[in-house]
């Protein structure tokens, strides 16, 4: 079956709400409430200066989902694509879907002349880290750090 990706427009918010819900209790065993993750997914649709969202269709429903967002980067003089909230419906999951996303954002970002791709994983999430590795990302020397509000 073909997958095709394609920029998210925001009749798919409730879609990628429920699937970023499903990811951080899978991932963080985290409960998101509905109201308001789905208030922030439609929020970057109003605010494109932040990001965007991709989906991948399979079969004619959303398969997965990833979001992009923008960083500044002085060193390079230009924007660097954060890769986030990426989620895959577990009956598509090892199908290609990930890999068909990122090659699509990875020629997008090319065509678009942002200064590269960067992703940050779960440590213990070895799965991920393979697939990631496999698609030619390296892991970076640097740890994340935060403070949320």
């Amino acid at each position: 079956m073909s997958i095709n990706i394609r920029t998210a427009e925001i009749g798919d918010a409730p879609a990628i709400a429920d699937f970023n819900r499903r990811m951080a209790a899978e991932t963080e065993n985290y409960i998101l409430p509905y109201d308001k993750i789905l208030s922030g997914v439609k929020n970057l649709f109003l605010k494109q200066e932040y990001g965007f969202y991709i989906v991948a269709e399979k079969q004619n429903e959303i398969a997965g989902c990833l979001m992009i967002t923008f960083e500044w980067s002085d060193w390079r003089d230009g924007l660097l694509w954060w890769i986030q909230s990426v989620y895959i419906s577990p009956e598509y999951r090892r199908q290609g879907v990930f890999s068909e996303m990122y090659n699509f954002i990875s020629n997008y970002a090319k065509e678009k002349k942002a200064a590269g791709l960067r992703l940050y994983v779960e440590k213990d999430n070895a799965g991920a880290q393979k697939a990631y590795q496999a698609l030619g990302m390296k892991e970076a020397k640097y740890k994340l750090f935060e403070q949320v509000f």
